[in-house]
């Protein structure tokens, strides 16, 4: 059974959906490793939302096609992680650059150490190991970088990629269409157990959610999980408080991370009890309240690799 099978009410896996006229949204199968994606037919082009892995990417390019004849020109990578950005080579090799913000090339340039002239056993390599669509294609960063806003519009069709602040990674990009009042929000916004929270800070991050919910969204396209309306923003930051209450008496009270992983499971009793948010609960429970309590005491916690974690989604 794979790490993250878990299936809710709307859930439509591997299905093309229209959102609004000429913006689309595929809903990956999370047990392959796949990332939900998007696309945006302006024009004259093609704007795809996240590369996915290889594999991902190679299932849904034909979906896309089959939706129009105009040439994917862009991918846009919401951060550096694999499942959202390893497949940038099969989108090059269809005809499309890859854009990223600053802080998610600065994201892949610390752990793709094999490709940048570190260590040679970068994420990349390990994700490598095990899978054969990573083994089988090459690491290719994004070649077109913003810091904080970035705009295509062409008279008919607008989007703007948007960096609004530490969330799931230091780099997570938004996807604003303002005319549609569409947000995809990478996994910055996920809908259901999908919160990996190792390379972001949880701190920041509902503080990233409100400057999206300014937004006034009225559907959310998230990065894991099937799409929704605007108050899945309200639920994902609430479940983040929900657990910064949690452990902060905690902190405060100079327990220790033993003390801590030792509440775990009454914790996770409590938060289930809670049917708004019950659905953010799985199996990384007890690592998302070890991040929370690094970020409030300032140690630096044994992160688990996202790759190792994806690896176990083949």
């Amino acid at each position: 059974m794979a790490l993250y099978t878990c299936l809710h009410a709307g859930d439509k896996i591997g299905v093309v959906q229209k959102v609004a006229p000429n913006v689309y949204f595929h809903q990956g199968n999370i047990d392959k490793g796949h990332c939900n994606q998007g696309w945006i037919i302006f024009r004259e082009f093609v704007l795809v939302i996240d590369s996915n892995f290889p594999s991902g990417a190679a299932e849904v390019l034909p979906k896309i096609k089959a939706t129009t004849k105009k040439p994917i020109k862009y991918v846009v990578d919401t951060h550096h992680h694999g499942d959202h950005a390893y497949g940038n080579q099969t989108w090059a090799e269809a005809g499309a650059t890859a854009i990223a913000s600053e802080g998610a090339l600065q994201e892949m340039k610390k752990y793709e150490t094999g490709f940048f002239g570190g260590h040679p056993l970068g994420r990349w390599e390990w994700a490598a190991k095990s899978r054969a669509d990573v083994r089988n294609s090459k690491l290719l960063p994004p070649q077109i970088t913003f810091r904080k806003k970035m705009v295509f519009d062409d008279g008919q069709m607008r989007a703007e990629l948007l960096y609004l602040g530490n969330a799931h990674t230091h780099g997570d990009v938004f996807v604003w269409l303002p005319r549609e009042r569409i947000l995809f929000s990478g996994d910055a916004c996920v809908n259901g157990p999908y919160n990996y929270m190792g390379d972001g800070n949880s701190l920041d991050w509902p503080k990233t959610l409100d400057a999206a919910k300014a937004l006034r969204p009225k559907t959310i396209c998230p990065g894991h999980g099937a799409m929704a309306n605007g108050s899945l923003i309200d639920d994902q930051k609430a479940y983040f408080i929900t657990l910064q209450k949690q452990v902060l008496p905690l902190v405060k009270r100079k327990a220790s991370l033993e003390q801590l992983t030792g509440q775990a499971e009454a914790i996770r009793a409590k938060v289930l009890k809670n049917k708004k948010i019950s659905r953010y609960v799985g199996n990384k429970f007890a690592d998302q309240l070890k991040k929370i309590y690094g970020d409030f005491t300032g140690q630096t916690l044994g992160r688990l690799d996202v790759v190792k974690e994806s690896e176990k989604n083949k």
